[in-house]
């Protein structure tokens, strides 16, 4: 974190995260909380379609945003990203500002863009910096640069967004200037020459995105952990959509339970992501991820048990939450589940790094992320 050739690349990569979920978080937050000040639409309706407007540029983008990553330096790749993200945080501003939904809404399937275009130069660009032994480590800081940023953004976004009477003023800001600090960390990002110059871009994403995967397929081992990649973030996004639920409906908690659940979750997957350097010797060690769908398999169960011991039916906040019977069990199983998440899933990154062809790593990454999108969905039907 110290260094030029990760630290600017971690912070751009991080505040991209942070900026994301501040905004979507104060946008939900809004809708569930104060719905009839800025809608006459259904909020169950909102709420379901603004997440599916985020994912849906996976879909639609990805295969394109892998063949741009490939083809140009990563460095400016990036800074380009991050001047549309200063560009769609403006315009959310003046949705914000004039309490206009469908700006705002725009601007979640803007966010959306974002991501699809910055996903691919995340993955390709640590093969490019980071000797092999360093490969488990450095995926392991940014999945955990991830998920804490994840879980700061959506407890930033539910605190600013209800201050009175400067909520929304202060989201609009803080989004505004959430975007040009990862702009300002993207200009010291080193040159990452492109492995791919003379790629001609196929603008069809349906015969991009079929030709990407029938590609991955040759190679097994990249094939498998793309696949693997893909049901980790399916049985994470199941588990994660009835967070909000559980804590209301089964924990009889309010806000402030289902927050101290995010928190214990991703302090969990970012302990294992960094735990997976010290058990793997600094080396791709791929027997990390049947250890970790083992442990993700035994504590989601023993989290099942644990909600049944559970009896509690007053009302509760955080802190009389930790004073029943039963919620130190909970929180624990919740933990090691984002621990095994972790264990599983940065291994995976390091084994598609290393073994996919250089040339070829960006479009295999954007594949994947449109495996990542459609498994979500499934997810959410189910």
């Amino acid at each position: 974190l110290k260094e030029r050739r990760f630290a600017p690349f971690f912070w751009t990569q991080f505040f991209g995260a942070f900026n994301d979920n501040v905004f979507k978080t104060a946008l939900l937050t809004v809708l569930t909380y104060d719905a009839l000040t800025w809608t006459a639409m259904e909020v169950g309706l909102l709420n379901n379609l603004i997440p599916g407007l985020f994912i849906l540029p996976f879909v639609l983008f990805s295969a394109t945003s892998g063949q741009l990553a490939d083809k140009f330096e990563k460095g400016k790749v990036a800074r380009y990203v991050k001047l549309l993200e200063i560009a769609i945080m403006a315009i959310a501003a003046y949705g914000w500002m004039s309490k206009n939904i469908w700006i705002l809404v725009a601007a979640v399937a803007g966010m959306g863009i974002h991501s699809t275009l910055f996903g691919p130069v995340k993955y390709a660009y640590l093969p490019q910096h980071l000797r092999s032994d360093e490969l488990v480590g450095g995926n392991g800081v940014i999945e955990m640069g991830t998920f804490v940023g994840i879980l700061l953004g959506e407890i930033l976004g539910a605190m600013l967004v209800v201050h009175k009477p400067w909520g929304v003023e202060l989201v609009a800001g803080g989004c505004i200037l959430i975007a040009v600090l990862g702009w300002l960390f993207s200009l010291r990002i080193p040159i990452s020459p492109a492995p791919a110059p003379d790629l001609k871009i196929n603008w069809n994403p349906a015969t991009e995105t079929v030709r990407n995967i029938s590609f991955s397929r040759k190679n097994r081992p990249v094939f498998l952990s793309l696949l693997a990649n893909s049901w980790f973030w399916f049985y994470g996004a199941i588990l994660l959509a009835q967070f909000p639920l559980y804590a209301k409906d089964y924990l009889h908690g309010d806000h402030s339970v289902f927050v101290l659940l995010l928190t214990i979750f991703s302090f969990g997957i970012g302990a294992g992501s960094l735990l997976c350097e010290r058990l793997s010797g600094h080396k791709v060690e791929i027997g990390l991820v049947p250890f970790g769908a083992i442990g993700l398999s035994i504590f989601g169960f023993d989290l099942y048990l644990s909600s049944l011991m559970y009896t509690n039916t007053a009302a509760v906040t955080a802190m009389s939450f930790l004073d029943q019977v039963g919620s130190y069990k909970i929180l624990f199983d919740i933990f090691m589940i984002g621990i095994f998440g972790g264990l599983y899933i940065v291994p995976l990154f390091a084994l598609i790094q290393t073994r996919c062809d250089p040339k070829h790593l960006s479009r295999t990454i954007a594949g994947m992320n449109i495996m990542n999108a459609l498994f979500m969905v499934v997810a959410a039907l189910a």
